[in-house]
């Protein structure tokens, strides 16, 4: 049976692709080779840092990096690889990595990220989906007095009021009130006031029932392989078992780049293999906001019941099981850091993001076979931004438009802005 719109990929941006379809009253279908459970976007972080935080390419972050790998403290791993394409990647995030990129960039993160962030209070307030969604800010956690003076520096540029409304600074103390399992070695924190953050696995679970209750097909334990392709059209996708004959096709399958090179078209992302841990702790000492430790990249999230560490980009791997050895050494360097507490009942996690060399997501028609939508290479940014790119599939589709007549695919997209 012809599906109106098929979605391939049961992550954030699939599911939220098909929530902004069928709420405008369209069909969907969604494909996905595992069970949603078990996708990447469960192992996120669960923040929602669009404001006031600067990109991956940001000026200065491959010096940065490059001091932090002597130290044996570096956020991004490089492993040995043959592959062109990922060193291709590697130049292109190294050109992007500049002032006049970052000034852009952080002015798209607001707008689509305030896009995004009403999505989610929407969702969770007007339809009662529980995504343990919270607008309570995130504490930067500065391990090092250099990078703390800097940042202190920065916001010297805005007024007093700007910073009042964005901004908290806070000593070491004034952090332990947020984060009480904090030790005295850290130099201090800024509290980004407007972010926030929701639990990734509750917020998919919770749509996902919610879609399936509204009627939304669900096609799970199913791997798409190929294109059917006729008079410059995608007419199905063809999986392990079965032919799906649909209107239009999104692609949402995160870091695989293969669907899209069986249409000619090789995506500028690589897959970065990301790590958390997540475990349950003394009530006490449990982070009261969402974190990120500047200097270290280790980002720790609250949850009702436990809390989740996340770290590390490694490129260049193809192994999907989360090594000890990566979990132990970003866990050295947060301990560092903090009072000792036992960590219980640790469950470890790896999986690989799409990411794009400039933080720009690719979003946008195939040029070959234009009823075919990418929607992908959000890198770290996948929760965070997931209802927007939603917003701007279906408005493709809605509106019956090529990309060059949307102005958010024009203004976000890296096809466009790349």
């Amino acid at each position: 049976m012809q599906s109106e719109n098929l979605i391939v990929g049961g992550g954030v941006i699939g599911l939220m692709s098909a929530y902004m379809l069928h709420r405008s009253g369209r069909e969907v279908t969604v494909v996905d080779k595992g069970r949603i459970e078990d996708n990447t976007s469960f192992g996120n972080a669960g923040l929602l840092s669009a404001f006031e935080k600067s990109p991956l390419s940001a000026p200065g972050v491959v010096s940065k990096t490059l001091k932090l790998m002597l130290k044996g403290k570096s956020p991004m791993l490089l492993n040995p690889s043959t592959d062109p394409h990922l060193y291709r990647w590697i130049w292109n995030f190294v050109r992007n990595a500049n002032e006049e990129r970052l000034k852009k960039t952080l002015a798209l993160f607001e707008k689509y990220g305030e896009i995004a962030m009403g999505h989610y209070r929407e969702m969770q307030e007007s339809l009662g989906l529980d995504f343990d969604f919270h607008q309570d800010g995130l504490l930067m956690v500065y391990t090092l007095r250099e990078s703390f003076e800097e940042r202190i520096r920065s916001l010297e540029k805005e007024t007093e009021e700007e910073r009042a409304e964005k901004y908290r600074i806070l000593d070491p103390t004034q952090c332990r009130d947020y984060l009480p399992f904090l030790n005295d070695r850290i130099e201090g924190g800024i509290l980004l006031k407007r972010n926030g953050h929701l639990d990734p696995g509750r917020m998919m679970r919770t749509l996902k029932a919610y879609l399936e209750e509204q009627g939304v097909n669900f096609v799970l334990e199913e791997e798409i392989v190929d294109w059917e392709l006729k008079d410059g059209r995608v007419t199905a996708a063809i999986g392990v078992g079965g032919r799906y004959p649909a209107e239009n096709f999104i692609l949402a399958n995160g870091a695989d780049r293969s669907l899209a090179k069986k249409l000619g078209r090789d995506l500028m992302m690589t897959p970065a293999k990301g790590y958390s841990v997540t475990f349950e702790m003394e009530e006490s000492l449990k982070p009261g906001v969402p974190a990120l430790f500047n200097d270290l990249f280790i980002a720790c999230t609250p949850r009702r019941k436990d809390v989740r560490l996340t770290s590390k980009l490694e490129l260049g791997s193809k192994d999907p099981r989360p090594l000890q050895k990566r979990i132990d050494s970003y866990l050295h360097h947060f301990r560092e850091y903090t009072r000792p507490f036992e960590m219980k009942n640790i469950v470890p996690w790896a999986g690989f993001r799409p990411l794009p060399p400039n933080d720009r997501p690719l979003v946008g028609r195939e040029e070959r076979c234009p009823n075919l939508i990418y929607a992908t290479g959000l890198g770290w940014l996948g929760i965070t931004m997931g209802p927007a790119i939603g917003q701007m599939v279906a408005d493709l589709i809605l509106r019956e438009i090529p990309d060059k007549q949307s102005d958010d695919i024009l203004l976000f997209s890296g096809f466009w802005q790349g």
